[in-house]
């Protein structure tokens, strides 16, 4: 691959790349010298879930595995006890080495679902840190002014409202930093948010006698609202260990200016075939909701397997173009006895409305937030299925509505 076509792989999607003209050179060196380029990701296991939010990192740096370099997953066990101050106004509670390893685990199996596992070199910062003595240690701190460290804007910010900067949070970046150094490190990948920190990686490079490494940032993943960035707090993430069904329904829901967005940072589609796509639906050639089935499909193979996204879609299809419920395998003997009876309107039904009123949640949003998790069940007969989907078409019948394990109701439906 020629280099202006290898840097616009690169930079697809990115927000900035610190410099362009480092990366070429880089680039270009690499191949003279036949040697590949160290592309390191760092990730603290602060939380055991990963999310589509989480992988637009790990995407680009499978884009970097499949151009021909070293892909270095860093899991942050050191760090992870220090707690990233960013975006912080307090100081993160410090987690037990038990829970940093337990999350460092899950993480593991996680990013495997998209970097090739034969190609990826995983390490882990207590490597190196846990070995330094107290002289490596002010070694490392006198690379960096307090000054210097107060220009970031969180820590400005806490110091100028008088809120407390613990000394240990000064650590975060100096350590990330050092990590570069330990792994010798050319590039550096992160989220936007970042960028203090990996910069303060370039600095403490040239202070080792390394040459400093290039960085690359990319956005953080606007959520299922198509506004909050995708977090768990905000309800408007998919998690990559979720169920297919799950994945699929959510996807399927976003809107189709997301949808173009989500293709360009977690897709697999070719550049090309990227941009056929867009002037597909802008011309009308493509109908965008074909093309958030195919993503979707795409996303619930990735994370699952091929058989578990048909199986998705075969489902999915079911509810919302042939107007039925389908079955599934799990079956229950159920002994509900108490049975509502409900008025038809026309139109589909709102599932969180309707769980609200037959008091199997107590509010519409905790229904709707029920449903994104995956904790909602229909069964027509005594075959549940799992629903994702916002509204249902719900005809003239007798239907089971489960809401986790214990939450069950019985409602007929008449017209």
């Amino acid at each position: 691959m020629d280099l202006e076509r290898e840097m616009e792989v690169i930079l697809r999607g990115a927000v900035e790349l610190i410099s362009a003209n480092e990366m070429k050179n880089k680039l270009v060196r690499a191949k003279a010298e036949k040697r590949p380029l160290r592309i390191k990701l760092g990730m603290d296991p602060t939380a055991p879930d990963l999310h589509l939010g989480h992988t637009v990192v790990l995407q680009k740096l499978k884009q970097f595995q499949e151009l021909g370099h070293t892909a270095i997953f860093l899991v942050g066990d050191f760090t992870g006890m220090i707690g990233d101050p960013t975006g912080r106004i307090e100081t993160r509670p410090v987690l037990t080495r038990e829970q940093l390893v337990e999350n460092a685990e899950t993480y593991k199996r996680q990013v495997f679902k998209i970097l090739d596992p034969e190609k990826t070199e995983i390490r882990f910062n207590s490597e190196w840190m846990e070995a330094m003595n107290a002289g490596d240690m002010i070694r490392l701190c006198a690379q960096y002014t307090v000054a210097r460290m107060l220009e970031r804007d969180d820590f400005r910010n806490r110091y100028q409202k008088g809120l407390p900067i613990s000394v240990h949070e000064f650590l975060y970046p100096l350590v990330q930093g050092y990590d570069s150094v330990a792994l010798k490190a050319d590039v550096e990948l992160g989220g936007s948010d970042q960028i203090f920190n990996l910069l303060v990686g370039r600095e403490i490079q040239k202070a080792y006698g390394q040459e400093p490494q290039a960085v690359l940032t990319v956005p953080l993943l606007e959520g299922t609202d198509g506004v909050n960035k995708m977090s768990k707090s905000y309800g408007n993430y998919v998690g990559i260990d979720e169920p297919p069904d799950v994945i699929f329904g959510k996807l399927m829901a976003i809107s189709d200016t997301l949808m173009l967005r989500y293709y360009e940072l977690l897709s697999d589609i070719s550049l090309e075939s990227l941009g056929d796509l867009k002037e597909g639906i802008a011309a009308g050639r493509v109908h965008p909701m074909d093309a958030k089935m195919r993503f979707a499909y795409e996303m619930v193979e990735r994370f699952h397997s091929p058989e578990a996204a048909a199986s998705a879609e075969d489902n999915w299809k079911k509810v919302h173009r042939q107007r039925e419920i389908p079955e599934d395998t799990e079956s229950v003997s159920l002994n509900v006895n108490v049975t509502e009876r409900l008025t038809l309107d026309d139109g589909d039904v709102r599932l969180s409305g309707l769980l609200k009123e037959i008091g199997l949640v107590g509010s519409t949003s905790e229904g709707n937030r029920v449903i994104e998790q995956g904790g909602v069940y229909i069964a027509k007969g005594d075959h549940f299925v799992k629903v994702t989907a916002k509204s249902l078409p719900i005809g003239p019948g007798h239907y089971t509505f489960k809401v986790g394990k214990k939450k069950f109701k019985t409602v007929v439906f008449e017209e």
